[in-house]
């Protein structure tokens, strides 16, 4: 059997598809909590968020989502600010949030414990109730993922998103059948995914690449560079469509290895232009896309839906995509040279 057939043995692509039912979990039991968040906005004009890791992207996707749909100000906090510099900056008037996986993270803690004594409202979005982050906040959202035993995240990564985009939701008091369907939407998401693993050709040879996109994909090139560095090696950079074409596409040359994000929405037009221009260049361009007929050297096709719930549908593949490019380069996926599943930073 080839490489890529014997990983799916991997405890890493045994949690990818569970994301499925651990969304329809959180989504089912957490509604009473989600629902209960609105109110925490009384008197707060904005949103601060603190996050590390794969829960900083979760993060990103909250600035676009809340800020698109609930028209939210919603920032992205400095931790160390408040632990490592003991000088955290004022919280007046906001709404605190803390995403992180474990709940263990001093830094993260510290910015909820200061916001807590300072008498502003906080929500916890963690795959640990019991946590120290969870023991400081107002709000705990649950992401019922289970144990994820992978160091990688990935089911508790859909289901930050998910419990992001319930939020904005609550924020307006009110729902959205498309988010209720995500469950089978992501079922369906999951078998895409093996599909993906065909597009991995281009960059088994490579050590860099840059990852591109937009709007509500911001967090998805942020994640999937992530991914990339962390299960593969190779050094990929995240940019915004908009900022690379402000300098770093100065980098690409013939055979290039250039991932473009394009799915239906306001940056489509851009971002499918941005594909086509690096082909022209002769860069080899994996493109991620719902729409047909988007230019790519490889194309990924993904189910169509809402634009701002399409990086829902986008997190298993990207997943599934780099488990098979690391398992082809040769790398083991479930153990990461130098990683550990719980990081404690200050």
């Amino acid at each position: 059997p080839s490489r890529i057939q014997q990983g799916h043995a991997m405890s890493m692509l045994g949690e990818i598809t569970e994301q499925a039912s651990v969304v329809e979990r959180l989504l089912a039991t957490g509604r009473k909590s989600i629902r209960g968040i609105a109110d925490l906005m009384a008197g707060s004009t904005h949103v601060v968020i603190a996050a590390r890791g794969s829960s900083d992207n979760a993060a990103r996707y909250a600035q676009y989502v809340w800020g698109a749909r609930n028209h939210l100000s919603v920032s992205l906090t400095t931790p160390s600010l408040f632990s490592l510099f003991d000088s955290p900056p004022a919280l007046t008037d906001a709404l605190v949030v803390g995403i992180s996986q474990s709940g263990q993270s001093p830094d993260l803690v510290e910015v909820l414990e200061v916001a807590h004594k300072g008498g502003r409202p906080t929500i916890a979005i963690t795959n640990d109730p019991a946590s120290p982050l969870a023991d400081c906040a107002d709000v705990v959202i649950d992401l019922c993922a289970g144990s994820e035993t992978a160091v990688a995240a990935t089911k508790t990564y859909t289901a930050q998103l998910a419990a992001v985009a319930a939020c904005s939701t609550a924020f307006d008091g009110e729902s959205s059948d498309k988010l209720w369907d995500m469950p089978t939407i992501l079922q369906e998401a999951l078998d895409v995914a093996k599909e993906a693993t065909r597009a991995v050709d281009g960059l088994v040879d490579t050590d860099r690449c840059v990852v591109i996109g937009r709007g509500f994909h911001h967090a998805t090139v942020f994640e999937w560079a992530l991914k990339l560095q962390e299960l593969t090696y190779i050094l990929a950079q995240p940019f915004s469509g908009a900022d690379f074409l402000h300098g770093p596409v100065a980098v690409v040359e013939r055979g290039f290895p250039v991932v473009v994000v394009a799915t239906a929405g306001p940056a489509y037009e851009q971002m499918a232009n941005l594909a086509s221009d690096m082909m022209e260049r002769g860069a080899h361009v994996v493109t991620a896309t719902d729409v047909s007929g988007t230019p790519g050297s490889q194309v990924i096709q993904v189910a169509a839906v809402e634009p701002w719930l399409s990086p829902l549908v986008l997190a298993p593949v990207l997943q599934r995509f780099t488990h098979a490019l690391s398992v082809a380069r040769g790398q083991d996926p479930d153990r990461p040279r130098g990683l550990s599943k719980v990081t404690r930073t200050r």
